[in-house]
């Protein structure tokens, strides 16, 4: 994500919220119970190690738990959105500008570590350099290039990208090399900032970006010590000659800092003297970042669970027919007499049932083909580029089997969702989703489905990965009127797919009469986990 300290590769796009990247490279089978939500206070430290990179930083600090295989964010996202679906609290963004070595990058890890707060997301301006043609790298290349001046970066592009991030979107942000100046060809994935710190010496210098600022900070060091910094970085960094930096530094970065960086002090809400070293200042952007936070705290299940009452289902709701084959199954599932392995087979064979009916839903365009026999067959084929199934953990899990049966080579992907015991909210942990997920259409699978509150979740993150609405269908063993009815309003386009509908939720969000506990505890032989998509 510009780029991620510790994090995974952009290529596996497995990252919780925020941004994240999360890089999973094991079997999938590790337990993911037994998280801890409380995350221990980082209190602001003196010193902080130096910096040692040759590429642009943008990156996210989620509280997390590593294992030999896998990490998992152990403090979730809360809902972001109302009971509508709509993006209710958008991030906030905290800008930091000062001038070249001033310690924008310290002072930005200084308030990550004292926020303590889940899915912060560092956005450096380094990140959106242009690119450069073979004139400017010959100029580049002799020191002769201004890359202080605002013409060296791509504002359309910062602006697209912070406003995206700003509104909870799913973003990419380039990686520029200092070495080779030019862009690398990965991008990161960010995506779920809770409080995005967006630090650039022109950091206001562009009237659309101060625009998407909550908190403007200009970090102000004296041009000696600025200097000094800045050769140890230069040279140890980036490959650069004293003479070379010297020489550019007189010509570019202090004729900038006087003409474009100094003068937009006056944009600053807060002056920090000293840098990361001035812990008042620091501690009072903290506290007002937290009581901003504060107020922008939402609840979606109590709303859920008080919404909807009496009203007709959906007409995007489609029920499986009640043959006497799928009512005897249901009877088998729902009584608490059955025993495991039955529950497990007869589990399957509805999720297989089910998996079969939602397919029929896809669209599809006609074809002809030419049959062995030398005649034309008219048939049918898929309207679009491809199927993806996206599982809602831990339950859902348990459907991809019967999706992989019928859907040869399919992709899959992964979004684990837990209730917060104290709030009784849904938050989000973990987010594994293929690349170009947005071309796609995609089955949404959960096991059940009571108030509707994980799935509307799930639902937004899809969005927020520019997936269709309309080409998102919710498959669902059981589901329960209350979150047949929130769904379908929050997400009118959704198409709701399922074997029965129970009446009633009880106090603890139970479906009544509903059926067993199904994949909270599966074991090794109910769901085989794939880890080895191509993404």
């Amino acid at each position: 994500m510009g780029q991620f300290s510790g994090l995974g590769r952009p290529s596996d796009l497995g990252y919780l919220l925020s941004p994240h990247v999360f890089h999973s490279s094991g079997s999938g089978d590790d337990s993911l119970d037994g998280l801890s939500n409380a995350v221990p206070r980082c209190p602001l430290t003196p010193s902080l190690s130096p910096r040692k990179r040759t590429t642009s930083q943008s990156k996210t600090e989620p509280p997390l738990l590593r294992t030999n295989k896998r990490t998992i964010y152990t403090a979730g996202r809360p809902p972001w959105y109302n009971v509508t679906g709509t993006t209710f609290k958008e991030a906030f963004v905290i800008g930091l500008c000062g001038g070249s070595a001033s310690g924008k990058t310290t002072v930005a890890n200084k308030i990550i570590e004292a926020l303590d707060v889940p899915w912060v997301v560092l956005l450096s301006m380094d990140s959106f350099y242009k690119v450069l043609n073979n004139e400017e790298q010959e100029l580049a290349a002799k020191n002769e290039y201004n890359f202080d001046h605002p013409d060296a970066f791509d504002f359309e592009l910062l602006v697209t990208v912070l406003r995206k991030l700003k509104k909870g979107k799913s973003v990419k942000v380039p990686v520029y090399d200092f070495t080779s100046h030019c862009r690398r060809k990965e991008w990161k994935t960010v995506y779920g900032a809770n409080v995005v710190i967006f630090e650039g010496i022109l950091a206001f210098a562009n009237k659309e970006l101060l625009k998407l600022l909550d908190m403007k900070v200009f970090v102000d060091t004296d041009s000696d010590i600025r200097l000094i910094r800045r050769l140890k970085r230069d040279i140890s960094q980036r490959g650069r000659n004293i003479g070379g930096i010297i020489k550019q530094y007189n010509k570019f970065v202090k004729p900038a800092f006087e003409q474009y960086i100094e003068p937009t002090v006056q944009s600053a809400d807060i002056v920090v003297p000293r840098g990361g070293e001035n812990f008042v200042a620091l501690d009072l952007i903290v506290q007002h970042v937290h009581s901003q936070l504060e107020k922008r705290e939402i609840t979606v299940r109590s709303a859920l669970a008080s919404a909807h009452q009496g009203q007709p289902l959906p007409k995007t709701l489609s029920v499986m027919e009640c043959t006497p084959q799928v009512h005897g199954m249901h009877t088998i599932i729902r009584n608490k007499d059955t025993n495991r392995d039955e529950f497990i087979f007869y589990s399957k064979r509805l999720m297989r049932l089910l998996i079969e009916h939602a397919l029929s839903f896809l669209p599809l365009k006609p074809v002809s083909v030419e049959t062995p026999q030398g005649g034309i067959y008219d048939g049918r084929r898929l309207s679009g580029k491809r199927i993806t199934g996206v599982s809602i953990l831990r339950a859902g899990e348990t459907m991809e089997q019967a999706l992989m049966a019928v859907c040869k080579d399919i992709r899959l992907g992964k979004i684990l969702i837990q209730t917060n015991h104290d709030t009784g909210e849904p938050e989000l942990h973990y987010l594994r989703l293929p690349k170009d997920i947005s071309e796609d259409y995609v089955i949404l699978m959960d096991s059940t489905v009571s108030t509707g509150a994980a799935a509307l979740m799930a639902v937004r993150v899809l969005l927020d990965h520019d997936v269709a609405e309309d080409k998102i269908f919710l498959s669902s063993l059981l589901m329960a009127e209350m979150g047949v009815h929130s769904v379908a309003y929050a997400f009118p386009k959704v198409r709701i797919i399922t074997t029965a509908v129970d009446k009633e939720v009880n106090d603890q969000f139970h479906i009544i009469p509903g059926i067993g506990e199904i994949g909270t505890s599966a074991p090794t032989d109910w769901c085989e986990s794939d880890d080895g998509m191509d993404f």
